[in-house]
């Protein structure tokens, strides 16, 4: 058995999970916390991150190799995503977390993203779940795959992110209109750009994973009326469809309001509903199911693939 320790650096939050594993069967989870950065709201007009942003991803790395230590992981895995990726300073940033916290901070590539979160997705419904298409939507980008196998036929990271587009196009609290539908526009012509990728090829099952579609499908369900056992797994796309109609009209401190939203999350998740909205529509998706595996766990998973018996 392996301790693992995998620190995410999203554009949001900062995750760390703990897991106990070995070949052959599921991570079982020993610790999991997140931690408030926002990293890319501290992005400078010419792409860079700021001091201050700097100094809180030190506090928080060098923090979470502490916990780490106490908690006795065997291996420490730490990794950045779109926000780290895309700053114009990211490899200064990386070699300042290096010097003050002793910790190795690897950039991972959108793909890898999408592929990584793919093996997670295959691992937990398995072979019989059939063709599978996964969508994830993060901070700063939205990470698609679909294929048969473990490794996808097709992955792609598009900088589509919940955060990314509440700071473009939402001017207003709650957002006119006219920033609704320029938000649907983009986010659609951008998918339209890779949905020959995906429409048409048979998919078996269609899975979204991360925070956003898990606050989706709840949300969405309680709306609905739906109330048995497993159906806020489920997310439908007139039930989401009839949740951004909501969620546009009501400020941040009405949504902040909502089951399960957190204060950092209400700003952005009616962004993240009309994201989701679009890709759903986009590649003709009727339902998805919640998958509770993503990044992280495909992570650990590669990982674990790697070490000799």
């Amino acid at each position: 058995m392996v301790r693992f320790a995998v620190l995410d650096v999203g554009s949001n939050t900062v995750n760390l999970l703990v897991v106990d594993a070995h070949r052959g069967s599921a991570p079982v989870p020993v610790h999991s916390e997140r931690m408030d950065l926002r990293l890319a709201e501290h992005i400078t007009r010419d792409g860079r991150i700021g001091k201050r942003a700097i100094d809180g991803l030190n506090r928080i790395v060098r923090a979470a190799s502490v916990r780490s230590k106490d908690l006795n992981s065997d291996e420490f895995l730490a990794l950045a995503t779109s926000a780290i990726r895309e700053a114009t300073n990211g490899r200064e940033v990386i070699s300042q977390v290096r010097s003050e916290t002793g910790v190795r901070l690897t950039v991972l590539p959108g793909r890898d993203e999408a592929v990584l979160t793919f093996l997670a997705v295959r691992r937990w419904y398995g072979w019989s779940s059939g063709r599978l298409l996964v969508a994830d939507i993060g901070g700063g980008s939205v990470e698609l795959a679909i294929g048969s196998g473990e490794q996808p036929d097709h992955a792609i990271s598009i900088p589509l992110g919940a955060g990314r587009m509440f700071r473009e196009f939402f001017a207003d609290d709650p957002p006119k209109g006219a920033q609704v539908r320029a938000l649907r526009s983009h986010v659609r012509d951008a998918l339209e750009a890779v949905a020959s990728e995906y429409e048409g090829k048979s998919v078996q099952h269609a899975v979204g994973t991360s925070k956003t579609f898990r606050q989706l499908a709840r949300l969405a369900s309680r709306f609905a009326g739906r109330s048995e056992p497993g159906e806020e797994r489920l997310l439908y796309v007139d039930e989401l469809n009839d949740l951004c109609a909501r969620l546009v009209k009501m400020d941040v401190k009405q949504r902040a309001e909502l089951p399960r939203i957190s204060e950092s999350r209400a700003p952005q998740i009616a962004a993240g509903a009309l994201v989701a909205a679009e890709i759903m529509e986009t590649l003709s998706i009727d339902v998805l199911e919640v998958c509770p595996w993503a990044l992280r766990e495909g992570i650990i998973l590669r990982r674990l693939d790697m070490l000799k018996d």
